[in-house]
């Protein structure tokens, strides 16, 4: 069942990290979400900024920040051909495997989830080719167990006019954090309005008190042509 993603995100307090990707109804652009929420004062203290080839996660106050391990990383690089976009420090580690030849699935056969007990909060990862098609990744462990890394991957052939997927490091809030299950939820692209529209549709349906940063991000698939925006809640939206 293909869902709206206002609705899917308005009835969940605690979805985390999460990945949106699909394509536009005229099927002229595929499109890109990424959105991080927190529960702690060092998970809040972020904002997005603009780098050479896409975003990254940096301190809103320095002297606030305590452990950057898990949260400063680069969640969108952009190349010549592809849109990566992650989680975590593993968007690194897919751009180094695709620069030496290799592949998604293979840069991700060396990761696992994340080292944060007890949530053990997994990796989402997605690649969004120049033709809109796209693959999404989640490595989470099995049943809350560490001793063993569950790698699933999903491979969307085709962009489909008005079709996207959602995928969430969690399923909602919770002590520990349950981890998301299932498949990447088909939702529907609403982009009658546009990339801001949309964007801003995503970020008003987070929880007003965890939700951190956005990213959005729409490339023409006939041209390459690229445009994104961030919204970050320490300061006013600002266009890549």
């Amino acid at each position: 069942m293909i869902k709206n993603i206002d609705e899917l995100l308005s009835n969940n307090p605690y979805p985390g990290r999460g990945i949106i990707v699909g394509c536009s109804e005229d099927g002229k652009k595929s499109i890109v979400v990424y959105f991080i929420m927190g529960r702690s004062e060092n998970s809040r203290n972020r904002v997005f900024e603009k780098t050479t080839d896409g975003i990254r996660t940096a301190a809103y106050d320095p002297n606030k920040l305590v452990d950057p391990s898990l949260i400063i990383y680069n969640p969108v690089r952009i190349t010549n051909q592809y849109v990566i976009v992650t989680n975590g420090d593993q968007t690194d580690t897919i751009l180094n495997s695709i620069n030496n030849d290799s592949d998604f699935y293979s840069a991700l056969q060396t990761r696992e989830y994340e080292p944060d007990a007890p949530n053990f909060t997994p990796r989402i990862s997605g690649i969004v080719k120049n033709d809109g098609s796209y693959d999404l990744s989640i490595l989470k462990t099995m049943s809350n167990n560490p001793a063993g890394c569950q790698r699933n991957f999903y491979k969307y052939s085709t962009a489909i006019p008005g079709l996207g997927h959602f995928i969430s490091t969690y399923e909602t809030d919770g002590d520990p954090l349950p981890s998301f299950k299932g498949e990447p939820i088909p939702i529907h692209i609403n982009y009658s309005h546009g990339l801001e529209a949309f964007a801003l549709t995503v970020w008003n349906a987070l929880d007003v008190a965890n939700k951190v940063s956005l990213y959005a991000q729409e490339s023409n698939i006939e041209s390459g042509d690229i445009n994104g925006m961030i919204i970050n809640r320490h300061n006013i939206s600002e266009k890549p």
